[in-house]
């Protein structure tokens, strides 16, 4: 085993670990050429350090409780909650939302007068500016599961949304995992040091972009292979 710091709560399966429910929101900005929010890690964390990255991060069981101004569209949901229940699919998508906010300080949602109170502080930081989350702006465009020889294994689901879904946007965010989160277009993007998933992912974006809605892509491993199939 390496000398790589493991969370206490992770679970060994057949000699690797179980890979824990993650969400990613891909948020495209029009008006000219397609731009995509991105950053970067930072060199010294333990997983995808200093890649270039979408926001996005591990579910937290918060997620599935929070109130939020729209639910996800029907076939949206259909194909997230394949083979787990609603409200852990709900919990994807709000945690998309979430850790968007985290990492960047962008807020997707609506304003509010109304947005309730919850003990979870990272919720609580979202509410007070006055922003509902809103998932019916939300598509489901890939799913991944992290190879199980990796030291942090990750089920995410990659979510994309049009920027006009932005409320509000906090400048000079303090965050922990990306350095200087920016706009770029899908050429810029391609150049960068990105991890694998990333470009996959990037294509099905520029190809929901040019062709419109399509099969989402599920890539995982099975028995040690590489597999694809479709949600």
């Amino acid at each position: 085993m390496s000398d790589v710091a493991f969370d206490p709560d992770d679970k060994i399966v057949h000699g690797a670990l179980r890979p824990k429910d993650a969400a990613t929101l891909i948020l495209v900005k029009h008006g000219g050429e397609p731009r995509v929010l991105m950053g970067q890690r930072h060199s010294g964390m333990a997983f995808m350090a200093g890649k270039f990255v979408f926001p996005g991060g591990r579910v937290e069981s918060c997620d599935q409780r929070v109130a939020a101004a729209s639910e996800l569209r029907p076939d949206v949901l259909a194909k997230l909650s394949s083979g787990i229940t609603l409200a852990r699919a709900r919990g994807l998508a709000l945690a998309a939302v979430r850790e968007t906010f985290e990492e960047t300080g962008v807020l997707v949602g609506m304003r509010s007068d109304k947005c309730p109170r919850t003990r979870s502080s990272a919720w609580a930081r979202f509410f007070a500016h006055g922003i509902m989350p809103k998932l019916d702006t939300l598509d489901l465009v890939a799913r991944a599961v992290t190879p199980p020889n990796r030291p942090r294994r990750f089920d995410a689901r990659f979510f994309m949304a049009d920027a006009t879904v932005i409320a509000h946007v906090v400048e000079d965010a303090a965050n922990e995992e990306l350095l200087r989160p920016c706009w770029l277009t899908l050429a810029e993007a391609r150049a960068l040091d990105l991890p694998s998933i990333t470009r996959r992912v990037l294509a099905e974006v520029e190809t929901r972009l040019a062709t419109g809605p399509c099969p989402v892509p599920f890539f995982r491993f099975n028995r040690g292979k590489a597999s694809l199939t479709y949600l």
